[in-house]
């Protein structure tokens, strides 16, 4: 009541205000000079160079903003002032705005935004050239942009927001399946940019601290909100488009469909995970998980299992950027008034309650009853808003809560997981505490050592970023001399378009002369046709005179009758005397006048042929401009070829120069790798080559010429580095071939290079011999290829099937000859022997079962990750295709065969009293090692989730306990026997005393020298085993 009341109050007496409307009607340019001010600070304060998130109060100014003026005109009219080119967050923040707009602006704001569709593209590919900081991530993000127009303009029928109904999403395909197949590879593409710039983002950031409470890891992942909303949407409407196309066509058409969707469905899966364990986007944002496993596309009956991710954003009145929502109410009051004041402009003042005085026309008044039954009406709409509002507010708790709910949930399942990884690693640390103890010495060699490798490696690193500093200089310089080509290119249009000028107006004055020659011509022949006429005319009078005058004379004859006669002809006769005159004055009246149009057409020959000789001037001075604005432009362009051939000559010197440098002998290389660099440099030289032609034939063709040049120099640079690595592996002669080729392809390199810069040697600059030299380089590198990796991808498949038979095999075996020994050890020994040999051959035999389950458990990963990697190929094909794995599986299986048997003859001399115990140790800790190479071998591939990779790590820990227990039951046996074999000094003299300590301080003194000799020789044969494994298996060309 009190609500109601207060408002009739208010409006009891409206006429000020009309009045006061209509005292400011021009200020319609103020508002929106207010407004345009407004949105220019929102959108300085969003996009600005400071590395924080954008603040979300801004955001929605600016989007608010586009639905007021139904456009975006405001938008681009300030970004367009913005150096966004100069400044990667400035960039990195305009997109993430921009990306707001796209999805909760107007509708207008894409259609404003299609004109500057090729300067985001611009834009993308001058960021992608960076490779640090925001460069990388700018470049994606507009790609993004871009392809998102392009989707909304070819699909209109799509919201910026994406949100759509099943009926909706119908009408869009238009039920065609045709329409169907092209959007579902539309949403795809679409898909495949947000997952990249998902994917670049996080790999940005380092995972390891926690980047999502500080302001710049905030102001990379702000723009995942967005690019999450997006994914959700195209995941789901991806979902029923297949659904639907496999109900219209066979399931082998749609192959490439189902390919496709699952490796995006996988790193879909695997982003939602790793964003919703981050603390910034659990207050901001409820992620959804996708199910375990993908949707059976070939079961129509899976689309009913099918849920849609619902992506829940909480309330945003406890954000510390948000602000009470006036400014949408405080615009559409504006509106109202402006409004008004145009109604009471153009109808005149009205009253606020009755605008067209109905009431006082008809002579009606409300009484007290209407009144009160208006105001309970009032009272009714109050309380039915109240009611609204509250039911909203409970809604929106209820949605708060349920939010809150699930993330303690997911918090909750994650601690459980991190407890349960906890458990693992404790009882997996308690097995390896103690053998960590007994190689804490050898750490501390091992650290000297590394000492000594990260002064190698910061060595490399200095060498590496000035080699990276010459680079940027390079790329730098390159950019300068293609803008200047573009400002040259510009001045020759310029110039051109001037000469069209002048050709045009020269034809139109020709064109006017012509027209006058021609007006004159025809008056001149009008006025002789009347020249001609009027004498025509007079000679008539003339003989008409002359028939008069004999008349007349015959006439006299008759009398005195024909006087008035007479008297009438002689007036005739002085009347066509006056016309003669005057037809004689007209004549001569006409001569002037043509004599006139003469002399004004003479002039104006005389003043076109002047302005036709200036004319001329001005073109042959253009001409002439022309010509030497080409000649500019030539020299230009061949000083630009020269500056770049300058450069790429220089670099592939200092790679020349880096071959006798003492710290580029540490360096080291592969084949492989000198092989696919070769490679790379060959097929850039063809396209150089190329350029080159074109360039002989056509000098304005120098775009293609440049870039190719610089890349041809850093190829054959890199060749050069290469071979000289690769030569210090390799034997004495091919090394002593490899370095005189490298030497020779720089010199043949910078002869080529300074033909390019010599003006008379441009067009005969050959390249054949720099051919030749990469040719060698690649044929010496075929000779140092190693021969284990010469065996054919076809025969990958049966070798690694024949390896893991082989590795069972002499598992079996193993046990059995470990069986034979503790028969033959039980029937032959006695007592302590007995006992140890039962203890050491009993712990032997349980790591060859601990063995056993872990090859079977090994086989069922490895049948497994085929089986479901595959697809339609069959399993050599798949080892083929993954032939780095199958190497790797091939290793680590003879590894573990190798490691059984020579631990069954270390068991074997050791119970007949030949062998040692620390041999039998170091077996059982080497097929230890080799064990755990074929699970890290095995499960590289496996899914994380897999029942069979549990197995295996069981047994991989049931392989670490059996080898714990060959070392503690070896160390017990060998204490044991010592004690057994005491020495006894009782019996032996002083002399006999000091004369075995001095044997003992001798033979210590050996050992030790020994053991020095020992652990250098380990240290280079364990160094000389990886470098050799690393050449055999492509460490290296991986690393690369």
């Amino acid at each position: 009541m009190d609500r109601v009341s207060s408002s009739m109050k208010q409006v009891s007496n409206p006429l000020p205000k009309v009045l006061g409307r209509r005292a400011g009607g021009g200020g319609l340019e103020a508002e929106r000079e207010s407004f345009e001010r407004a949105q220019t600070v929102s959108i300085n304060k969003a996009i600005n160079a400071q590395e924080v998130a954008v603040k979300e109060k801004h955001a929605r100014t600016c989007i608010l903003g586009t639905h007021h003026e139904k456009g975006a005109q405001t938008f681009w009219s300030v970004v367009n002032r913005l150096p966004l080119s100069g400044n990667a967050v400035l960039c990195w923040k305009f997109c993430h705005v921009f990306h707001k707009l796209l999805r909760d602006g107007h509708s207008n704001v894409l259609k404003d935004s299609l004109r500057y569709k090729n300067e985001l593209s611009d834009m993308s590919r001058m960021w992608g050239h960076l490779s640090e900081g925001y460069g990388q991530l700018c470049s994606i993000y507009l790609k993004l942009l871009r392809t998102k127009m392009e989707f909304h303009t070819k699909n209109p029928r799509f919201p910026g927001n994406l949100q759509m109904s099943d009926r909706q999403l119908d009408e869009a395909g238009e039920n065609d399946v045709n329409n169907f197949f092209q959007l579902t590879v539309e949403m795809f593409d679409y898909l495949e940019c947000e997952l990249n710039l998902f994917q670049t983002v996080f790999s940005s950031l380092d995972m390891s601290r926690s980047v999502s409470v500080t302001a710049a890891g905030q102001c990379r992942l702000a723009p995942l909100i967005q690019v999450i909303l997006d994914c959700s949407h195209l995941y789901d409407y991806t979902v029923k488009l297949l659904f639907k196309l496999h109900s219209c066509l066979p399931a082998d058409t749609l192959q490439g469909h189902r390919d496709r969707f699952l490796e995006q469905f996988r790193k879909l899966k695997d982003l939602f995970y790793r964003s919703s364990n981050l603390q910034y986007f659990k207050r901001l944002i409820q992620i959804p998980q996708l199910p375990e496993n993908p949707p059976n596309f070939l079961r129509a009956s899976a689309l009913s299992e099918h849920i849609s991710p619902v992506v829940v954003i909480p309330a945003e009145a406890s954000s510390p950027d948000s602000e009470p929502i006036t400014d949408l109410v405080e615009m559409d009051t504006a509106s109202q008034s402006l409004f008004d004041s145009k109604f009471d402009d153009i109808f005149g003042s009205s009253l606020g309650s009755d605008p067209f005085n109905f009431n006082s026309q008809n002579g009606m008044n409300k009484d007290d009853k209407d009144r009160l039954i208006e105001q309970l009406y009032g009272e009714i709409a109050a309380l039915k808003e109240e009611l609204e509002s509250f039911k909203a507010e409970s809604a929106r708790g209820m949605m708060q809560l349920r939010g809150r709910a699930s993330e303690l949930e997911a918090e909750l399942a994650e601690q459980q997981h991190l407890k349960q990884q906890a458990q693992d690693e404790s009882e997996f640390l308690r097995t390896e505490l103690e053998e960590l103890k007994k190689q804490r010495e050898d750490t501390e060699k091992a650290q000297r050592s590394l000492t000594e490798i990260e002064r190698r490696a910061q060595a490399n690193e200095q060498r590496y970023s000035k080699l990276k500093e010459k680079y940027s200089e390079l790329v730098q310089n390159h950019a300068d001399l293609l803008r200047k080509n573009a400002e040259v290119t510009k001045q020759v249009t310029a110039a051109r378009q001037a000469q069209g000028d002048v050709e045009r107006e020269k034809k139109e004055l020709e064109d006017s002369f012509q027209r006058v020659s021609e007006q004159a011509q025809r008056k001149s022949q009008e006025q002789a046709e009347v020249l001609d006429t009027l004498k025509r005319e007079l000679a008539a009078s003339r003989q008409e005179l002359q028939v008069l005058q004999g008349t007349l004379e015959s006439s006299t004859q008759v009398g005195a009758e024909q006087s008035t006669r007479i008297a009438g002809l002689e007036q005739e006769r002085d009347s066509l005397s006056r016309a003669a005159e005057r037809h004689g004055e007209e004549v001569a009246a006409l001569h002037a006048e043509l004599q006139q149009m003469r002399d004004r057409l003479g002039r104006e020959q005389e003043s076109s042929r002047m302005e036709l000789e200036i004319l001329q001037a001005q073109l042959r001075d253009k001409e002439s401009k022309e010509q030497a604005l080409q000649q500019h432009v030539a020299e230009e362009q061949f000083a630009l070829l020269q500056g770049t051939a300058q450069e790429a000559k220089r670099m592939v010197q200092d790679a020349l120069s880096h071959l006798e440098d003492p710290a580029h002998m540490a360096c080291t290389g592969s084949a492989d790798c000198l092989l696919s660099r070769t490679l790379a440099a060959s097929e850039c030289l063809e396209r150089l080559q190329d350029a080159h032609s074109k360039y002989v034939s056509d000098h304005t063709a120098i775009g293609s010429l440049l870039p190719t040049l610089a890349l041809f120099a850093h190829l054959v640079s890199d060749t050069i580095l290469q071979g000289s690595a690769t030569s210090h592996l390799a034997p004495m002669e091919p090394a002593d071939r490899l370095l005189e080729a490298c030497k020779q392809c720089s010199s043949e390199a910078v002869s080529y290079l300074s033909a390019l810069q010599d003006p008379g040697k441009v067009k005969g600059a050959d390249c054949s011999l720099l051919t030749i030299c990469l040719g060698r380089i690649s044929a010496i590198g075929e000779e140092l290829r190693p021969r284990g990796l010469d065996v054919k991808q076809e025969e990958l498949g049966d070798l690694v099937d024949k390896e893991m038979a082989a590795t069972a095999a002499a598992i079996e075996t193993a046990a059995a000859r470990i069986e034979e020994m503790l028969s033959k050890a039980r029937a032959g020994d006695t007592g302590v022997k007995l006992e140890v040999n039962e203890r050491i051959l009993g712990s032997c035999t349980g790591l060859m079962q601990a063995i056993r389950v872990l090859v079977l458990a090994s086989k069922d990963l490895q049948r497994e990750i085929v089986e479901s990697g595959r697809g339609a190929a069959s399993p050599k094909e798949f080892y083929a295709k993954n032939s780095r794995w199958t190497e790797g599986l091939i290793s680590a299986s003879k590894a573990v065969g190798w490691g059984a048997t020579v631990m069954v003859d270390a068991a074997d001399l050791v119970v007949q009293g030949k062998g040692t115990f620390e041999e039998l140790m170091v077996c059982s800790r080497e097929i230890a090692a080799s064990t755990a190479q074929l699970v890290a071998a095995s499960k590289v591939k496996a899914d994380k989730d897999s029942a069979n990779l549990c197995k295996l790590q069981q047994a991989s820990r049931g392989v670490n306990q059996a080898t714990a227990s060959v070392v503690a039951s070896t160390k017990a046996g060998k204490s044991q026997v010592e004690e057994k074999e005491s020495m006894d000094f009782s019996s032996m003299t002083l002399t006999q005393i000091k004369r075995q300590e001095m044997d003992s301080q001798v033979r210590v003194l050996e050992l030790e020298n020994q053991l020095q000799k020992e652990r250098q020789k380990l240290g280079e044969l364990r160094k000389k085993h990886y470098e050799l494994a690393g050449v055999a298996e492509g460490w290296e060309d991986a690393a690369d």
